[in-house]
């Protein structure tokens, strides 16, 4: 027997299915307008980086201790104008490997100003610039570690100002199609990943980390245009960088207009699943590239024979090419605009570049995050990955007829946790391993305890 309570019998005797047509469904609250940030980060398909973004030194921050500036930032927003300003910081000590003991910092400013041109102009578009300084040392050179990837990813191209970006997106067709033009880098929209970690083997596009002596990622920029067409979760990509050697001088420029020497064309196919419902997303990314500029090659000489047996100029090819594969899928949790937020996310990056003309012509980097381990801190993460760095084996052959130590494969590792004692500030203590540094075999193992901390404005 079914009791029925008494609230229920004293309710009106209109059946149920007149009272659902007479009573009209409750409203939907209205959706938050996204901030600025927001749809930024939005842009980016699939899970491309932890929850928190002050140490990814290559995305931009949050709203950081200054709070809304008496009153201020919030207005500009209104108005579509955003405002960003961070410093990462990035200290490391080597407790054994390298030729002595040593302790390093190194660090980067970026101020960045974002304007929403909906509301600015009524045009579905955005325009980002950025500033950024580097300063600090260098452990791998202070300590001589000798690793082909840096322990502090933030040094290097030059402790300068530079205009690290430049550019003007617009969006047509409802989001279908859109174009960026400007100073930028490839990393931002191709093999594109977080730069969360301290070591450079997991820190932002692949691609730029094997070879950097013309694929520039950040804080470098170059003129250039990309264009993304999207139908649903499925996208396709093309651009065109400028490729100009004198984008790496050290001095601050808008851009230079003479120096190029080719062009370079990444192509990228992807596909985000997931996010429905808070359900778990992941990204999946497949593309390659092609150099236009003149490249040497890495064991010819102009007669085609070694070069270290002749000592003659080596043979110049016509261009360089390699290509990538980026996988990144959360397994556990609860995901939140395309990001997840917490639970289990595992990664692989894969890149393959030309050997004619690379010296390091291939990594496989693998790992995970987990989110949200301790509920007593703010958006905290654990990072865990391991990565091989493979040395072309025709460079190999060189050393071996110069009677040279040869080189093989780096083996590194790195372990962090990131919490905020604040919101505005983040800490990220990590322990970093590289086996056979340099991919020599018979040098001692690099350990290095480090420290990044990232403090947003």
């Amino acid at each position: 027997m079914t009791i029925i309570p008494a609230a229920a019998c004293a309710q009106s005797a209109t059946p149920p299915a007149q009272q659902a047509a007479d009573t009209p469904p409750p409203e939907k609250p209205p959706s938050p307008e996204p901030s600025l940030l927001d749809k930024v980060l939005r842009r980016h398909s699939g899970d491309l980086s932890p929850a928190n973004e002050q140490a990814d030194t290559q995305r931009p921050p949050p709203p950081g201790f200054a709070g809304d500036w008496f009153g201020l930032k919030p207005r500009f927003a209104d108005a579509g104008i955003g405002l960003t300003g961070r410093y990462v910081s990035e200290a490391a000590w080597n407790y054994t490997g390298g030729r002595r003991r040593d302790i390093t910092e190194a660090g980067q400013l970026d101020i960045g100003l974002l304007l929403d041109m909906r509301k600015l102009a009524g045009i579905d578009g955005t325009f980002q610039a950025t500033i950024t300084y580097r300063r600090g040392h260098q452990l791998d050179q202070r300590a001589g570690l000798g690793t082909l990837q840096e322990v502090q990813e933030i040094y290097g191209r030059g402790q300068t100002w530079m205009l690290t970006q430049f550019w003007y997106e617009q969006t047509i067709l409802h989001g279908g199609i859109d174009m960026k033009l400007g100073r930028t880098s490839p990393g931002e929209d191709f093999a594109a990943f977080s730069c969360s970690f301290q070591n450079l083997s997991f820190c932002g596009s692949q691609p730029g980390n094997l070879v950097g002596n013309y694929w520039y990622n950040w804080p470098v920029s170059q003129w250039g245009g990309r264009f993304r067409a999207k139908r649903g979760k499925v996208y396709a990509q093309i651009a065109f960088y400028e490729e100009n050697p004198r984008n790496l001088d050290p001095v601050f420029a808008i851009g230079h207009f003479s120096g190029a020497t080719g062009v370079l064309i990444p192509v990228e196919l992807g596909v985000a699943r997931g996010g429905e419902d808070g359900r778990p997303v992941g990204s999946y990314k497949l593309g390659g590239w092609v150099s236009t500029a003149n490249a040497a090659d890495v064991f010819l000489d102009v007669d085609r024979r070694p070069i270290v047996l002749t000592d003659l100029p080596p043979l110049e090819r016509s261009s360089a090419y390699g290509l990538w594969v980026n996988i990144q899928q959360q397994v556990t949790g609860r995901s939140a605009q395309g990001k997840s937020i917490s639970g289990l996310t595992v990664f692989l990056n894969v890149t393959q570049a030309d050997r004619r003309t690379s010296t390091i012509d291939n990594q496989i980097a693998v790992g995970l995050f987990e989110k949200g381990l301790f509920p007593w801190f703010t958006e905290d993460v654990l990072g865990l990955a391991f990565a091989r760095t493979h040395v072309n084996g025709r460079i190999a052959q060189a050393e071996r007829l110069a009677g040279e130590a040869v080189q093989h494969s780096e083996y590194a590792a790195e372990l962090y946790y990131g919490f905020h004692p604040r919101n505005w500030l983040e800490l990220r203590p990590n322990l970093q391993w590289a086996h056979h540094a340099g991919g020599y075999r018979n040098v001692r193992e690099v350990g290095v305890i480090g420290l990044k901390t990232a403090l947003t404005l």
